[in-house]
């Protein structure tokens, strides 16, 4: 074995006799750490290993991802077009992968300035610098928006499926408008890909129906979903009026995905209940008038080398200081905090956390400082607006009760953030609070880990998060518990740095290995198997 052309640190081979059974080859470390690690690293997934997967698996056939929010949305400012990337962990996270595979991103057209920039047929080549891809908007009207994402979407299906102790709110009126929208969805991508064989890549719950209608429109094409949010008791769901129609529109992928396996579970309970259909345990597959779908769950993750190498730019570095002179933060006890404004991240919840930490270590009065970035969201729906009113005010109460002088515990960001941003809030944080009521995975946790260059940084992670499962290096609270968080707290705050380090290097080393490539690796490979 050549030394140098070995990869992920040229790593030294030892022939080593076995008797009659040949030469087996013992592989010498280049420098100290764990065998562990350095296997992680050689066997992460890439950019360029996944675009080789993917010549393999598509062949002649076209990818399609279908989403709500588009990656890139045109604005007017200054009396020019500019591109931004909106606030969606989804969409930052499988850009990355439609960079390498190519294809067609199909996607609701909701900037001012979308229209000016596409063709007839509502197209546009991105990302702008380097087009690697095709994104394709769809137009709606004010009351199909209203109704589809407003009403059925994020007033009924989002509490539906959290746990957050929201009523959700069915109309009659929404319904039809979701139909009406996965309807005009269907319409979009069958002008695309017609007969061809393709990959179709639904993204999900604002498109429970699309799938059969893909299916009877583009015949030759195989149908995923991936469900991003939990998939709730079958007792939960139903209570849906509309509960048939979605389990049938569902059962029209031959692939659907969720983060963990319990969700999956849920989904098979739930149509054992409501449906004819035979399910398979052994297979996790659903047979539903002779079409069958497989129940699969892949934990989706983060682009871990690139966010790595722009949390170590000279930006985030600049960033670094001048945050520290604005908030004036604490050489050291500093945390974080990354939120929409959604009540099933559990924001109220975490600031009483703080607020009993500060009663139960008052020595920490006017040395510590917690910056919650909390961007509104939803602002059209109500229970968004009684949200965002309740954290302001928790926030005010809460910095009046210990505020000192110019000092404040909490310092309050309501505004979106870039990543040069977010990477350097990440970087000065001492320990960061992810602590939803429920998530399907919660990347922000992720985001984190890939960003603590110095393994100086504590998570603090609630046990209802999908990342949960994967992040066991983390300290898991029950986020409903404002004792147990405060603890955790105090506990990343006084933890000896050997052990932080211990800590936020696993951390690291899981979110390296399982990265987005994997993760869109591990789906293209179970595509691949559906013929």
């Amino acid at each position: 074995m050549d030394s140098k052309s070995s990869p992920a640190g040229r790593a030294r081979g030892e022939l080593v006799r076995r008797g009659q059974a040949g030469y087996t080859i013992r592989l010498r470390l280049p420098h100290a750490g764990s065998s562990v690690s350095f296997f992680n690293r050689l066997m992460a997934q890439t950019r360029d290993t996944l675009r080789e997967q993917v010549q393999r698996t598509l062949r002649n056939r076209l990818f399609v991802v279908v989403s709500n929010r588009e990656p890139y949305i045109h604005i007017y400012r200054d009396r020019k077009i500019q591109m931004l990337r909106p606030a969606s962990g989804l969409t930052i996270a499988l850009d990355p992968v439609m960079r390498a595979v190519g294809g067609l991103w199909v996607a609701h057209g909701a900037g001012e300035a979308d229209p000016e920039v596409t063709d007839d047929r509502g197209r546009v080549q991105v990302p702008p610098e380097k087009p690697a891809y095709t994104l394709k908007r769809v137009w709606l009207t004010k009351e199909q928006e209203e109704g589809y994402y407003y009403g059925l979407a994020n007033g009924a299906f989002w509490p539906l499926c959290h746990n957050a102790f929201r009523r959700p709110v069915f109309r009659q009126s929404d319904w039809e408008r979701y139909r009406e929208v996965n309807g005009l969805f269907a319409q979009a991508v069958a002008e695309e890909v017609g007969d061809q064989k393709a990959f179709i890549f639904i993204q999900d719950y604002h498109w429970g129906l699309l799938p059969r209608m893909l299916k009877e429109r583009c015949p030759r094409a195989k149908v995923a979903h991936f469900w991003h949010i939990p998939w709730p008791h079958p007792e939960v769901f139903r209570i849906c009026p509309w509960r048939i129609d979605i389990l049938k529109g569902m059962l029209g992928n031959d692939m659907l995905c969720f983060h963990i396996r319990h969700h999956g579970l849920n989904f098979m309970d739930t149509v054992e209940r409501e449906l004819e259909a035979r399910t398979d345990r052994e297979t996790n597959a659903i047979i539903y008038r002779g079409h069958a779908t497989k129940i699969r769950n892949f934990p989706i993750s983060v682009d871990f080398e690139a966010i790595q190498e722009e949390a170590a730019s000279r930006e985030v570095a600049r960033k670094m200081k001048e945050f520290r002179q604005q908030f004036r933060l604490p050489p050291r006890n500093v945390g974080v905090g990354v939120d929409r404004a959604d009540y099933t991240k559990g924001i109220p919840d975490r600031l009483r956390a703080i607020d009993r930490f500060l009663e139960l270590h008052p020595e920490y009065i006017g040395d510590f400082a917690f910056v919650q970035v909390a961007v509104p969201s939803r602002v059209r729906v109500e229970e968004y607006r009684k949200l965002n009113e309740e954290i302001d005010t928790l926030i005010e109460e809460i910095n009046w009760k210990y505020r000192s002088g110019s000092w404040k515990p909490i310092v309050p960001v309501r505004e979106h953030l870039g990543r040069t941003e977010l990477f350097a809030l990440y970087r000065l944080a001492r320990f960061s609070l992810v602590t939803s009521l429920q998530d399907g995975m919660n990347l922000v946790a992720k985001e984190f880990v890939a960003a603590n260059l110095d393994e100086k940084g504590v998570l603090v992670l609630s046990e209802f998060t999908g990342a949960a499962r994967e992040l066991t290096q983390a300290l898991i609270v029950n986020p409903y518990s404002a004792d147990q968080t405060a603890e955790a707290i105090h506990r990343a705050l006084t933890m000896d740095d050997k052990q932080v380090r211990a800590r936020m290097h696993r951390l690291r080393e899981i979110v390296r290995e399982r990265n987005i490539y994997k993760w869109a690796s591990d789906i293209l490979r179970k595509l691949r198997r559906l013929g």
